[in-house]
């Protein structure tokens, strides 16, 4: 069992930038492979990044070149680091570990969530 906690959202103007964090307690950290996703009122959730638990990346190409994910095994915890935001930024984002560490980009290979931290961006 994985209890993740996301915290550094909060509202910021277009252009701003924020880091998002992921705290994670319970099964050894550096096994899981870590996800961000977002969803907007209305929509679906949708990928933003992840990285495996060999530290390799990905991105979806609305978020590439302005959000760069990190982990810390050492704290139990992975960053999104989110610059030059934008409006369409605008949505709750969750941190999500998965065990396998296959499909990254799709939110039902995870088996772990958190409850989300809302990031507003305001124009």
């Amino acid at each position: 069992q994985v209890q993740l906690v996301e915290s550094g959202g909060g509202l910021v103007q277009a252009g701003d930038s924020l880091r998002l964090s992921c705290a994670a307690s319970g099964r050894p950290f550096s096994s899981y492979s870590l996800g961000w996703f977002r969803q907007a009122p209305g929509l679906e959730r949708e990928f933003v990044s992840a990285i495996s638990f060999s530290g390799r990346t990905y991105y979806s190409d609305s978020v590439k070149g302005r959000f760069t994910i990190t982990r810390d095994n050492a704290k139990n915890t992975a960053y999104l680091q989110m610059n030059s935001l934008k409006p369409e930024d605008t949505a709750v984002y969750y941190c999500a570990a998965d065990r396998f560490g296959l499909t990254l980009d799709k939110a039902a290979a995870y088996d772990y969530w958190g409850q989300g931290t809302q990031v507003t961006v305001s124009s």
